[in-house]
């Protein structure tokens, strides 16, 4: 069985980057047994300029999106193809666009704990962000999410108030813009091959799937 490596570049504000995320949870399951499937989550900031306190939700994304009448046809839309992943929205819940540093610092730690801590990590900060209305630039909130995921919060706790990481986080952010990351989710298969966007299920489990068969081929070549 071939083993695909997928680096998900994505931020935990990015409604999109959520639906990616479910629809690539439904396209591994749909390859199990077929494809071995790793999944990395890389960071990327939509707004890396917001304060460390972040901003009043509703007032900065009518700005960005051009009214409140634009966000409600994104919102009611997105409702609608996130019910159909299993994921209940809840835009109204959401009080502050936060600045997502710290989040991202949060997954690149769960990373040393494994590839199943990072994806619990990340699960937890969208459910929270997008499900719940808790604020992911929060220090409590992030603690509350690495002890959900079996972190030590005395630890997490005590790099939330240094400033590790940060540099690495920003370069890495960096380095997927050098790449040619304009926009999330974007899911780097093997290190070689980009999909770009929140794709349906059927096409994130087509490019496992023919991925995998390349590399198959390739060996047997």
């Amino acid at each position: 069985m071939e083993t695909v490596v997928v680096d998900v570049v994505s931020d935990v504000v990015c409604p999109w980057c959520y639906l990616g995320k479910a629809r690539l949870d439904q396209a591994i399951a749909a390859v199990a047994g077929d494809v071995d499937v790793v999944v990395t989550w890389r960071p990327y900031q939509l707004n890396p300029d917001l304060p460390p306190e972040g901003v009043d939700h509703k007032a900065h994304l009518a700005a960005k999106l051009g009214g409140q009448a634009a966000v409600e046809r994104a919102h009611e839309m997105l409702t609608g193809l996130g019910r159909e992943a299993g994921i209940a929205f809840d835009f109204d819940a959401v009080k502050i666009s936060p600045n997502t540093l710290d989040a991202h610092r949060l997954i690149r730690w769960a990373l040393t704990e494994g590839a199943d801590a990072q994806n619990s990590v990340a699960t937890l900060l969208f459910k929270a962000n997008f499900e719940e209305g808790r604020n992911v630039g929060d220090p409590e909130v992030l603690l509350d999410i690495a002890q959900a995921a079996g972190m030590e919060r005395p630890v997490i706790a005590a790099l939330l108030a240094s400033d590790a990481d940060k540099d690495d986080v920003s370069r890495e952010i960096d380095m997927a813009r050098g790449m040619g990351v304009t926009g999330v989710p974007c899911f780097i298969m093997d290190g070689k091959y980009a999909v770009m966007g929140a794709q349906s299920v059927e096409v994130l489990t087509d490019a496992l799937r023919d991925i995998a068969s390349m590399k198959d081929a390739s060996q047997i070549n």
